[in-house]
């Protein structure tokens, strides 16, 4: 017998069974390349029975007493050893993403006080650009005559796990008395130090312990982190979740990560669906009420990410919980405050962008260094670093922003002020997106606010006070109005990301209609619905006799759009060498056509939808990684209908008015039942599913009042099947309809007939089951 693939090498950390590994399957070290290699350059994981840790093996009491997690016996072994081994590494770098963006001070330790991570906060706090903190002693930052006690102190840290004190740190601006404090273990020999100035309480007296944890915020004085297996259930349990949600290692590890959550909220098909859309998206953040041990309730915020192995194999998730319960009513007076501002940007189509990592800003155009007053000079040197920027009555407004661009991908913009190197101040409206989670690489998109006043066509104005003709009150729709208002004016490209009927191709409309290029053409090519060896022509045009059939010259949708706008829906269809011919031609602005030598200049902007998992198709080599970086300027992601479900009623009546309009009928009642069972239904297809079903119900009501066909929701199906039970039953669903022809269910769908299968592959459909 003979064997055709990719043979899995027998490590030492890890006993595989040598097996085929598909071509899609390829090497990808995307999270162990990314891990610092001097960061467990002292410290090699130990796996045991009973414990993970870093530290030389301690007794069984003490792993105990630190909260540190076992393996649980019942996970997968291959994926249960992985995650023991390597979940650390990567639950270390999300967690650093995620504390990065807090304006409190925050340091991040391990045993020996060397510093492995620092917040904004401390940033701004010390005065020192990120890499000049870490990797360098507490003991560096203290003053003399401290550093014996805190040797003192840290040794009792790692005894008790707990400690409130106050120190003497030197910074770049001289000494200061601040307050600490310290929760040890939040990782293995990961301790969190959280620092505050000293004066409200005085330097001699030092805080209580009840009055600085009153002083600082909850979700910056502890952290929950933890590590999940294939199936939901806890594998590793350490101190910060511990203290956090009260329950100990042994009772956390083995169940199902449901426990955590309230009784209402623990039925199967939510946690699925969080762990699912881990695996496509890569993260997924939310906000949700979490249980303690005894009942008592806090508003938390989740951040879940899936791990893989270098083979791309999902192995397991990791997750870090924060406890905003203090956090909720001041993030949405923030909101608040920003959504009832409404600048006017200048005058200027060309938007300052900076790109970097973590506070070093790496890439920025020439008109950000207008706008900020510094040189080509100044970022070679490394002078151009966020924190400098931002005026500290800001830090508020970018934290939220920065918790938004973990949970959403992209935050709303902000209006803010930056500082410019003359120490003048600058008005502007910025807009930040996340380009990669583990290390924190993110873009931002800037608009000067026009102090003069400015001048907005009527059309412009109309369209922003509509929404463009999309629907919604919800935050998540006020967030993506908000990328829409900022990012219209630029000719930046933009993906539009989201499920099947989120309305994808209505943002990318209103971005045209809301651009300088509204009055010119607006070209669409449904990239999935072309077959692929005609997609190209479609693109560029071909001359005539360029092959047989090509009767005639045509010109091509890049030629079409010139001036103008080109949109390419489901953009991940583009096969690999069609598009590396379309990333030369975005970027030259020039291209021939099929079978021709004229060059033909084109000016687009271009905009991309897709509902696929564009990550994994780099990381499988289904999609070239320029062309989705090129596209992926800055990403909109539009959320599903389950996600906003108090845009329900008035999407339910928007179309309920448009499809009697056009029955001409008159209907001016929806029955509480009726909209309270929309509102509790999952609508698997989105808003597409939810207008459908409008329309059925407009067709078969004869008065006032709407009469819709409740028994196709299957309201039970919602609180008790699986996502995966819920697609299988909305496809069997539509085959029915259209009597099992392939073809016509996938156009229902508005999905490609390759995507159909794959998914009737997945979930077990087939004509049978008609």
């Amino acid at each position: 017998m003979i064997i055709v693939g990719k043979i899995r090498p027998v490590t030492t950390s890890s006993i595989v069974t040598h097996k085929t590994v598909s071509q899609s399957q390829r090497i990808s070290l995307a999270i162990l390349k990314s891990f610092p290699d001097n960061c467990l350059q002292h410290h090699r994981p130990r796996v045991c029975r009973t414990s993970l840790t870093f530290l030389p093996p301690p007794s069984r009491d003490r792993d105990r007493a630190k909260g540190i997690g076992v393996m649980h016996p019942a996970s997968r072994p291959e994926a249960a050893r992985w995650l023991v081994e390597n979940g650390p590494k990567a639950l270390e770098l999300s967690f650093w993403t995620i504390i990065y963006g807090s304006f409190a001070p925050i340091l991040i330790a391990d045993d020996d006080r060397i510093c492995r991570e620092v917040s904004f906060g401390a940033i701004k706090l010390l005065g020192f650009p990120r890499e000049e903190i870490i990797g360098r002693s507490v003991d560096d930052f203290a003053d003399p005559s401290y550093k014996p006690l805190i040797s003192e102190r840290w040794r009792a840290l790692r005894d008790r796990g707990e400690q409130v004190g106050t120190l003497r740190l030197v910074g770049r601006t001289g000494p200061r008395d601040v307050d600490y404090i310290a929760k040890g273990n939040v990782l293995p020999v990961r301790h969190l130090l959280v620092l505050q100035d000293v004066p409200k309480y005085g330097p001699s007296s030092g805080p209580t312990r009840d009055g600085y944890e009153k002083a600082v915020p909850s979700w910056v004085q502890d952290f929950a982190l933890f590590l999940l297996d294939l199936d939901g259930l806890v594998v590793t349990w350490y101190s910060g979740a511990e203290r956090i949600y009260g329950y100990s290692g042994d009772e956390a590890i083995g169940q199902k990560v449901a426990f955590l959550n309230p009784i209402e909220d623990t039925f199967s098909n939510r946690l699925e669906e969080e762990l699912e859309r881990s695996k496509g998206e890569g993260h997924f953040g939310n906000e949700c009420w979490q249980v303690k041990k005894g009942g008592v309730r806090f508003w938390a915020s989740v951040m879940t990410m899936a791990l893989r192995n270098e083979y791309g194999d999902l192995q397991g998730f990791a997750r870090v919980v924060r406890d905003f319960s203090d956090r909720q009513r001041r993030d949405e007076e923030l909101r608040l405050s920003r959504a009832r501002s409404r600048p006017l940007l200048s005058a200027s189509t060309s938007a300052a962008i900076v790109a970097g990592e973590f506070d070093q800003a790496a890439e920025v155009n020439d008109t950000f260094l207008k706008l900020v007053g510094y040189s080509r000079e100044d970022l070679r040197l490394g002078h151009l670093r966020w924190p400098r920027l931002t005026p500290p009555e800001y830090l508020a407004l970018d934290e939220l922003a920065h918790e938004e661009v973990l949970q959403f991908g992209a935050c709303a913009p902000v209006e803010k002020e930056l500082i410019r190197k003359d120490g003048k101040r600058v008005p502007v409206l910025a807009a930040t997106a996340v380009l990669k989670l583990s290390p924190f690489r993110w873009i931002t998109f800037l608009r000067e606010l026009d102090e003069r006043g400015g001048v907005e066509t009527n059309e412009r104005k109309a369209l922003k006070d509509d929404g463009g003709g999309i629907v919604g009150s919800s935050a998540a729709i006020k967030r993506i109005l908000g990328q829409i208002d900022a990012l219209a004016s630029t000719d930046a490209t933009v993906l539009v990301l989201g499920e099947s009927g989120t309305g994808k191709q209505l943002v990318a409309r209103t971005i045209h209609r809301m651009s300088p290029r509204r009055d010119l053409p607006f070209v669409r090519l449904n990239c999935a619905n072309i077959p692929v060896g005609l997609l190209e022509g479609e693109l560029f045009g071909y001359e005539r006799g360029a092959f047989s059939g090509a009767v005639s010259h045509k010109a091509g949708r890049l030629e079409m759009a010139d001036q103008g706008t080109l949109l390419l829906e489901e953009v991940g269809e583009v096969p690999l060498e069609l598009a590396a011919k379309l990333v030369r031609a975005l970027h030259e602005k020039v291209f021939e056509r099929l079978g021709g030598t004229r060059k033909i200049r084109t000016d687009v902007r271009l905009l991309a939808t897709t509902n696929l998992n564009m990550h994994q198709m780099v990381g499988d080599r289904l999609f070239r990684s320029d062309f989705f970086y090129q596209l992926k300027v800055f990403p909109i992601i539009v959320p599903p209908l389950r996600d906003r479900a108090e845009d329900i009623p008035a999407l339910a009546w928007h179309f309920t008015k448009k499809y009697a309009a056009q029955m001409n009928r008159t209907i001016d009642k929806i029955p509480a039942g009726t909209m309270k069972a929309m509102e509790s239904w999952r609508w698997p297809r989105n808003v597409q599913e939810l207008e459908n079903f409008i329309e059925r119900s407009v067709t078969v009501t004869r008065g006032p009042t709407l009469t819709a066909p409740l028994s196709e929701l299957r309201v039970d199906l919602a609180n008790t099947a699986s996502l995966a039970e819920v697609e299988r039953e909305h496809i069997l669903r539509i085959f029915r309809e259209t009597g099992g022809v392939i073809s016509a269910t996938a156009a229902r769908l508005r999905i490609p007939r390759s995507t159909l299968n794959a998914m009737m592959k997945k979930l077990g459909v087939s004509r049978n089951d008609l």
